[in-house]
């Protein structure tokens, strides 16, 4: 790898950020393409179905093309899909060198992209900052791997564990700084998931509110319970996501998380955001489906030994068995605390 490298992989990388939560079920993929030291095309996968990055940033380039480096975040797909292979564009735009942050995870590409492109004569690398690109893309990966979405848990709650008072009142617990990332984590995601008590008590709306954006609306997924939800509440009477609601199984009372996650898999979703309530958030912690969580911690006290927690349930007999958080990042937001982490399998 050359020094320049790392500063063009980090740019496709950052150009493949942009569309975060806009591509599934495909991934996020930025490309640069360099020659001489000069970037002559750049661009990235704005959505499904959509020309890949490979194809805005060699279009852009044309025929100064030939001869150069193509930088990517993702291996260069040699598959059939909605698109063409994007190796045969790259061969016919005679790139001699193409630096890839990460092989493809899906198993029709997986190495195979940069193994025709070597076969063709060009230089063909990957494993430069892979971490970062495995951090833009883990819903995908994970939906690649395991077909199953990329779970992720988000609370809000009080400095002693409270998400609403002892008379159930919880507007608002966070901050508006808080609030408006959780937009932003709605636009990020394709569906999110809440109990039925959750719409009942709430009556939320559950869509992305993001000023100037064009933000994409998640499917709005409730678990009901027997009694469904209201027909006059928000969620039903909203533009905004496609609204599922999920009847309990009647032997067990409710609804089989783990199924649900399946098909909504099996719908293209790729990543989903729990927002509650406890007792859904402890079913996932449970069921051992929960990949990464935000939870926001205001700075109040609201006590009250029947007031609700964000994990509901009944918990684990001994401590041992607690769910462990790794990779913990804290975030300040202007007086709330985030808390960022992934689940340790």
């Amino acid at each position: 790898m050359r020094n320049e490298d790392k500063k063009y992989i980090k740019l496709a990388i950052g150009l493949a950020a942009i569309a975060k939560g806009r591509t599934s079920p495909n991934p996020c993929v930025g490309a640069v393409v360099v020659k001489g030291g000069k970037i002559i095309g750049k661009g990235y996968h704005k959505f499904a179905g959509g020309p890949h990055a490979e194809v805005y940033a060699l279009r852009k380039a044309g025929k100064k093309a030939r001869g150069a480096t193509l930088y990517v975040s993702l291996e260069p797909c040699v598959h059939y899909g909605r698109t063409p292979p994007c190796v045969d564009m790259i061969r016919r735009c005679g790139i001699k060198r193409v630096v890839a942050a990460m092989k493809d995870p899906n198993p029709l590409n997986n190495g195979k992209g940069l193994g025709i492109l070597r076969k063709c004569g060009i230089k063909a690398e990957s494993g430069l900052m892979e971490e970062d690109a495995r951090e833009l893309n883990r819903p995908f990966i994970k939906f690649m791997e395991e077909k199953m979405p990329f779970v992720t848990v988000k609370a809000a709650q009080t400095l002693d564990g409270k998400i609403a008072t002892r008379t159930g009142d919880s507007k608002w617990i966070s901050n508006e700084e808080s609030r408006r990332f959780v937009h932003k984590l709605r636009s990020e995601s394709d569906a999110i998931i809440v109990g039925a008590n959750t719409v009942i008590k709430d009556d939320p709306l559950l869509t992305s509110r993001i000023k100037g954006s064009r933000a994409k609306q998640p499917l709005r997924v409730v678990l009901a319970g027997r009694k469904g939800i209201p027909r006059a509440s928000k969620l039903l009477n909203s533009k905004g996501g496609e609204v599922l609601v999920v009847a309990p199984d009647r032997k067990a009372g409710r609804v089989n998380l783990k199924n649900l996650l399946k098909e909504l898999a099996a719908r293209g979703v790729m990543s989903v955001l729990i927002e509650g309530g406890g007792e859904v958030i402890a079913s996932a912690f449970r069921e051992r489906l929960v990949d990464k969580i935000y939870l926001f911690i205001a700075p109040k006290i609201a006590g009250g030994r029947d007031a609700k927690t964000s994990v509901e349930g009944d918990g684990v007999a001994r401590v041992k068995d607690s769910v462990n958080i790794r990779d913990i990042v804290l975030h300040g937001m202007c007086g709330d605390l985030l808390i960022e982490g992934y689940v340790r399998r």
